[in-house]
């Protein structure tokens, strides 16, 4: 037996479908897109001027765990449990924010002949590589930019790692905004990013390469 749908019924159908859709359009949330304020490139030396450290650097792209090769903001609701916000994003992947902020920071110390990312035509006479733990919000015991970073200096000659160091702090948040919390990560990676840079320059001032010595 064939069913018939009446006049009124099909009438009230098409309007809770009309009604559905509208309102699932109307639910949806604009994607706000935050970055770091990375601090301008110092200016070029003079061609005659000679760096504290005449040797180049090179940094490797940071690794890290999937959650920071992504976009979306993280929040850390325990030690052990991590989250994404879906509507909250970096305007890049962290791990390349971050690489920037750390070559930005070696440049700006001016001891350096150069600083550059890895790239296939360059050599350098050792290599900064990075491992990013955590660049997320958190809650307790208060509300903070959580940053933390490992740092490493590879020599490609001895084919060994001559020197590391780590930077971890929560940072106060100063609202209960994204945009507050995306601030207090700014500032920490800014501070992180200067603090390993200024301890790498000690140890190679202490350990200069043969060629410089």
């Amino acid at each position: 037996m064939i069913l018939r749908m009446s006049t009124r019924a099909r009438e009230i159908l098409v309007i809770l479908i009309a009604a559905g859709f509208s309102a699932s359009c109307g639910t949806s949330r604009p994607i706000k897109y935050y970055e770091l304020d990375l601090p301008d490139a110092p200016a070029a030396p003079a061609a005659d001027a000679t760096p504290a450290l005449p040797i180049s650097l090179l940094v490797a792209r940071v690794t890290a765990g999937h959650l920071y090769r992504d976009e979306r903001l993280v929040y850390r609701a325990s030690e052990l449990e991590l989250g994404t916000y879906e509507y909250q994003r970096w305007s890049e992947p962290p791990v390349d924010m971050v690489q920037e902020s750390l070559i930005s920071a070696l440049r700006a110390t001016k001891e350096y002949g150069s600083v550059a990312a890895v790239a296939s035509n360059l050599r350098g006479d050792y290599i900064v590589r990075a491992h990013l733990d955590a660049l997320d919000e958190v809650d307790k015991p208060q509300l903070a930019g959580r940053f933390s970073l490992d740092v490493e200096l590879y020599d490609p000659k001895s084919a060994s790692i001559v020197w590391s160091d780590s930077y971890t702090h929560d940072e106060p948040v100063g609202g209960k905004n994204v945009v507050d919390v995306v601030k207090a990560l700014n500032d920490n990676v800014r501070t992180g990013t200067q603090t390993l840079a200024h301890s790498l320059g000690r140890y190679l001032a202490n350990h200069p390469p043969e060629s410089s010595r």
